[in-house]
């Protein structure tokens, strides 16, 4: 593995130095394009580790779309670089919708994703069979409920108030409640 990067490396330095003696003629690139490319690049990459829904990696394409077409010296056609560039943003948006279609929409904290669920009930409450404690949501909750309760009963909550939630059994629930 190690003599493979250092043939690499090496091969890369030699052609690098072969190509360096062998543009004389050519004139020095724009540093500002050469720029732009690799913060295009960057910005692509980061598009790819970060979840920001697309901002970075559109930047990315239009820093390199622009860049490219600085550093041209009318071998490539201008054109021909914007439309690589806009097919570029067209199959980011496409990946970012399908991205965005997959994610659940379901509330998972806060009230919302305690209310209207369902847990058995673990132990009641001494001389009081209206109250007692489930496990919910990794948590330990306190619960009351206007008819007793028995341990193991399933029950769906209907109401938080503070730290302590009305519960009713999940027969006797109805689906508006």
């Amino acid at each position: 593995m190690n003599t493979r990067c250092c043939a690499i490396a090496g091969l890369l330095a030699f052609s690098g130095s072969i190509f360096a003696a062998d543009t004389v003629g050519l004139p020095a690139p724009d540093p500002i394009g050469i720029w732009l490319i690799t913060f295009g690049i960057a910005f692509l990459i980061a598009e790819a580790a970060l979840p920001n829904y697309g901002v970075i990696g559109l930047g990315g394409i239009v820093m390199f779309v622009i860049g490219a077409v600085i550093l041209t010296n009318a071998e490539l056609p201008v054109p021909l670089m914007i439309g690589l560039g806009l097919i570029s943003a067209l199959l980011l948006i496409f990946l970012l919708i399908r991205a965005l279609k997959t994610r659940p929409r379901h509330t998972v904290s806060g009230d919302a994703g305690l209310l209207g669920s369902v847990t058995p009930v673990l132990s009641l409450q001494a001389g009081d069979s209206c109250q007692g404690w489930v496990h919910l949501q990794g948590e330990r909750w306190q619960v009351s409920s206007a008819k007793p309760l028995q341990i193991g009963q399933r029950v769906r909550v209907v109401a938080r108030k503070g730290l302590m939630l009305e519960v009713a059994a999940t027969d006797a629930v109805s689906i508006g409640e």
